[in-house]
């Protein structure tokens, strides 16, 4: 007999759901990327100040936060899908994941504080 998965911690609790949104992270990561790479290599040599006017912008801010969202979005799908098929003994799993859960709110808190310190 097949038992049925559990959705314990995901994010959607649906499986398509959490791919889709692995997929569309993933490609608002890669434009992020694009557009720093492209500001680097268009304001070449770089120094702070370069930098500090880019991230003064509004755009800018609010594009780094939901790409700093997507990061953790794209972060807990990959790591809840590996827990999920390598730990088996489920205290041990949700323990794991609270701590992760607990360090990817820790890390877009601390992104926030730079982004708000960078400005």
């Amino acid at each position: 007999m097949v038992n049925k998965p559990t959705s314990d911690m995901s994010l959607t609790a649906n499986g398509l759901r959490d791919w889709l949104i692995q997929r569309f992270s993933a490609i608002i990561l890669a434009i992020y990327f694009l557009v720093i790479v492209i500001f680097l290599l268009i304001h070449s040599p770089i120094n702070f100040i370069t930098l500090k006017n880019l991230f003064a912008h509004l755009w800018m801010q609010v594009f780094s936060i939901i790409t700093l969202l997507c990061l953790i979005f794209h972060a807990w799908v990959g790591i809840w899908t590996v827990i999920t098929d390598y730990i088996k003994p489920v205290f041990l799993r949700i323990f794991i994941q609270l701590l992760i859960i607990l360090s990817l709110f820790i890390y877009f808190f601390w992104g926030i504080e730079v982004l708000w310190r960078l400005i």
